[in-house]
């Protein structure tokens, strides 16, 4: 299954080779602010996430996260943080609440939010 972000609308949901396919999307000046919420700005970009949601993440996030070593996690308005210490691709954090959501790191943030100034 795909995620696709976009970057202006509404919520919607479309569908994808058949399936169901959730789009989260944020105005200019929201991607602008998920980038300035960036609650780890010391710590390499490229590790930290931030994991776009449809809505606020649940109260019982931090309960039902598996997995965890070295990340750090940090909730936002309607994203989850994540920095991975040593890299995602060890990593074997498993945060159910963020399944539904689609993540960029925050290189990918920045670009998304001054491509979103432009328009």
């Amino acid at each position: 299954m795909h995620h696709h972000a976009d970057i202006s609308g509404n919520f919607f949901t479309g569908s994808y080779a058949g399936k169901s396919v959730g789009v989260m999307v944020r105005s200019a000046a929201e991607m602008a602010q998920v980038l300035a919420d960036n609650p780890f700005p010391k710590l390499a970009p490229n590790r930290t996430m931030a994991i776009f949601l449809d809505g606020a993440p649940p109260k019982d996030t931090f309960a039902n996260v598996r997995g965890q070593k070295d990340e750090k996690i940090k909730l936002g308005k309607r994203e989850i943080y994540v920095h991975y210490g040593e890299g995602m691709g060890t990593s074997k954090l498993v945060i159910p609440a963020a399944k539904s959501g689609t993540a960029r790191n925050m290189n990918t943030v920045a670009v998304l939010a001054k491509m979103a100034a432009e328009i």
